[in-house]
């Protein structure tokens, strides 16, 4: 396959195409791209400073009220024992993202910022989309100005969050209260405009059509297009459970079938990352012949998929140990997919 797909030939693809022959034209177009034999991860924490938010997503079952007995927003000592922690461990970066808090201002986001800065050589990979748009509101600002100032006070780089389905027919049904699919969109092409890399992000499996998943593709390789901002695509499936939407988790099968597709819309992303945290450790492997180039992040920390009942865990090396298990180089990277020194020959892969 030569030409770029156009939206019928990759609806045609992901509703008709043989699972198998899907996953060997991804895996073609992956090793096109990325033609040494190397799978990426990169070792962080996932720090959610608050779980105070009042969108009331209907898909999200870590959230809670202001007034809710277990609400919180981290102190800065116990800001600094996960940073710690995470630095001990090998770390580069941290993902700091909370939900909508009605009572901070833009300043307490900037003051965290600066107060990890000013300790810590750290990577702030930090706010998404949704959370941007809701400051800036709260600010009475734009959203260009309101990453101009994290920005300056220490952000580096975006996170995907909040994406779910491009499509605001779907996004008025699971999370109206959030922005808009063009807001979001258009936060991600002012990051890039100011030279923040972000990545991209897609929750399926709630209540979209097959056709609003390629809209949400589409959507992005559009933007990619413009800006070349986004680092990688990062797909994981709906987990119901806790949840106020009803309804069976999407199959490994669906899973495998949409990474494929996306690899193969996504021709201007570079990297296609594995969901281990959604799908499994064998999942996650399997996603490896399917589009997937690199397997995520160590999730040192994860509670928002924990809060709906999945609680798959990784260490650093049991993730090397997959990769390797199923032919590939493990190699270490930063947010921005540059490579960290490699391990010593005879390490612990060796014994997959």
């Amino acid at each position: 396959m030569s030409e770029r797909l156009d939206f019928a030939q990759a609806r045609d693809l992901y509703a008709s195409a043989d699972f198998y022959t899907l996953g060997r034209m991804a895996h073609e177009a992956r090793m096109k791209k990325h033609d040494r034999p190397i799978v990426t991860y990169v070792v962080d924490r996932n720090i959610n400073y608050s779980n105070v938010c009042v969108c009331g997503c209907r898909f999200c079952a870590f959230f809670r009220s202001p007034d809710h007995s277990e609400s919180y927003v981290l102190s800065q000592e116990e800001l600094c024992r996960k940073i710690e922690e995470t630095l001990e461990l090998g770390g580069t970066q941290i993902l700091l993202q909370g939900g909508h808090h009605p009572d901070l201002p833009l300043s307490f986001y900037e003051d965290m910022l600066r107060f990890i800065k000013s300790r810590y050589p750290i990577h702030i990979h930090a706010f998404s989309p949704p959370e941007i748009v809701f400051f800036a509101g709260k600010e009475g600002i734009g959203v260009g100005e309101a990453i101009r100032r994290l920005k300056a006070a220490g952000l580096d780089s975006i996170p995907g969050g909040g994406a779910e389905i491009l499509v605001d027919r779907v996004r008025s049904r699971v999370s109206p209260r959030k922005c808009s699919a063009a807001q979001w969109l258009a936060v991600m092409e002012e990051a890039h405009a100011q030279g923040l890399r972000t990545t991209a992000t897609m929750m399926f499996g709630h209540e979209e059509t097959l056709e609003e998943r390629l809209e949400h593709l589409f959507a992005l390789r559009e933007v990619q297009d413009r800006t070349g901002g986004f680092t990688a695509f990062i797909p994981w499936t709906f987990q119901p459970q806790n949840t106020a939407i009803r309804r069976e988790p999407e199959s490994a099968v669906s899973y495998l079938r949409l990474l494929a597709v996306s690899r193969l819309v996504l021709d201007n992303f570079d990297n296609v990352q594995a969901s281990w945290v959604t799908m499994g450790p064998k999942i996650a492997q399997l996603a490896l012949f399917f589009g997937a180039n690199d397997f995520g992040s160590t999730m040192i920390e994860e509670n928002v998929v924990a809060a709906a009942g999945v609680s798959f865990r990784l260490s650093v090396e049991e993730i090397r140990r997959l990769i390797f298990s199923a032919g590939f180089e493990p190699r270490q990277r930063t947010m921005a997919y540059e490579l960290l020194p490699a391990a010593p020959a005879g390490g612990d892969e060796k014994t997959a």
